[in-house]
């Protein structure tokens, strides 16, 4: 009789309905959206305060630069020396004094230009300021070499090569980027739900197994299917918190903006604010229309399609492995010496996915990687927005399946007789024989 449905069945209900699993899956988005308000909230405290800086421009020759901005105010002094320009923004308790000395008889020069504060100003903000500086300086370093900023101005000339295939489909540079940010966040994804669930799937194992329940279990039920039995019921558990944090996390965070009054859109660090600024330009906002138009040109029937059975094949592999971890071990510390051999390739895979494939996706290393079954599921999926041949990817998943089916049996083996085996730490020397019985 095939028990593996009520086996499904029992470790699911038994996940969902432990008091830790419950707790953990709707206190999890609370603690993570109280944090994100907190960050927030005196993101946005930050951001609404006002700089005062005064400016003492012994050149007069870059004062002119120095603007009024939603944030910063600036208070150009004039017939002021600097011993009475420091005690004026100390009286005055100014957020800053800039010093710059005079300039027109010397070569202009970073030396000349000093700001005095109470506390260190942050990083952003001196390089807005060098920038202005700079920008003006060498306007004037090319004047007076008598060099004419118009012509250079209109001598400038911007290169975007344009990038086609054979068949005549248009990409671009930017493609690349949005490729790499999708296929990153699969792999990604597979990663992080490999290491929670799976270590699930073994601590399940070992509490059944130090309790004696696995003794009475084993009487009626062959181990592989109690070993597929709780790897298929804890991924569905797992799957099942994962939405439910999707659905309360957007909902708190929908609740926490209307009650508190913090709108994301007005969350903005110096940083966004500089790249708010930027994107004003012409020249961004051609780009972000490249960007725009490289995510319509993915191949999003067939993302979606490869994640889900790469996904899958991805985490019943691994899960076996887990699984017989659990089975071979009477507690959690005994498992470090087998973790290792399990992390190595799933590292390896997000390496080899984050820095080979964004930089050579159809190149021999990606590719031989993305056919290896331990680190197909990551590379093959951050491959397949550039383009990857559908035989290739029938190919992988095939040698990917096939590598499960044998990794089961294997993981079932040392799962028999792990499962009855107490009071003993297991070597690899001893696996190995545990297989062959």
């Amino acid at each position: 009789m095939n028990h593996l449905p009520l086996i499904i069945k029992r470790e699911y209900l038994t996940k969902i309905r432990n008091k830790a699993f419950i707790i953990m899956t709707f206190l999890s988005p609370l603690i993570f959206i109280g944090l994100v308000a907190v960050v927030a909230y005196l993101s946005q405290m930050n951001s609404d305060k006002i700089r005062v800086i005064t400016v003492l421009d012994e050149s007069s020759l870059v004062k002119d630069v120095f603007i009024n901005s939603e944030h910063t105010t600036y208070h150009v002094l004039e017939n002021m020396s600097l011993s009475e320009a420091k005690t004026l923004v100390r009286e005055t308790r100014g957020s800053g004094l800039l010093h710059i000395g005079k300039l027109q008889d010397t070569a202009f020069s970073s030396s000349r230009i000093t700001f005095f504060s109470e506390e260190a100003p942050s990083l952003s903000f001196i390089t807005n300021i060098e920038n202005k500086l700079e920008k003006k300086l060498t306007n004037l370093n090319l004047e007076k070499n008598g060099v004419d900023l118009n012509k250079i101005k209109t001598s400038r000339v911007r290169v975007d090569i344009a990038q086609e295939s054979f068949e005549g489909k248009k990409t671009s540079k930017v493609d690349s980027v949005v490729k790499l940010i999708f296929g990153g966040a699969a792999g990604y994804l597979l990663f992080m739900f490999i290491i929670i669930y799976g270590n699930m799937i073994m601590r399940s194992v070992i509490e059944e197994k130090t309790s004696r329940i696995i003794e009475v279990i084993i009487s009626s039920v062959k181990p592989i299917q109690l070993m597929l039995g709780k790897i298929i019921g804890t991924s569905l558990a797992g799957i099942t918190q994962f939405t439910i944090w999707i659905i309360f996390g957007g909902i708190l965070m929908t609740l926490v903006s209307l009650f508190f009054g913090i709108e994301p859109s007005q969350m903005k660090t110096p940083q966004q604010q500089i790249v708010q600024q930027a994107m004003e330009s012409p020249e961004l906002v051609i780009e972000a229309q490249n960007m725009l138009t490289a995510f319509y040109n993915l191949p999003l029937v067939n993302l979606v399609v490869a994640f889900v059975f790469f996904f899958i094949g991805g985490y019943l592999l691994y899960s076996s492995f887990y699984a017989a971890i659990g089975a071979a071990v009477d507690n959690e510390t005994d498992t470090q010496q087998f973790m290792l051999p399990i992390i190595i390739p799933l590292i390896l895979a997000v390496y080899i996915g984050v820095f080979t494939v964004i930089e050579d996706p159809h190149g021999m290393v990606s590719t031989v990687f993305s056919f290896i079954p331990f680190t197909s599921p990551v590379v093959m999926l951050m491959r397949i927005p550039f383009g990857v041949p559908l035989w290739q990817q029938l190919v992988s998943l095939l040698v990917l399946i096939g590598t499960f089916m044998l990794t089961v049996w294997v993981a079932a083996k040392i799962y028999r007789v792990g499962i009855l085996m107490y009071g003993k730490k297991p070597s690899y020397k001893e696996l190995i024989k545990w297989i062959k019985y």
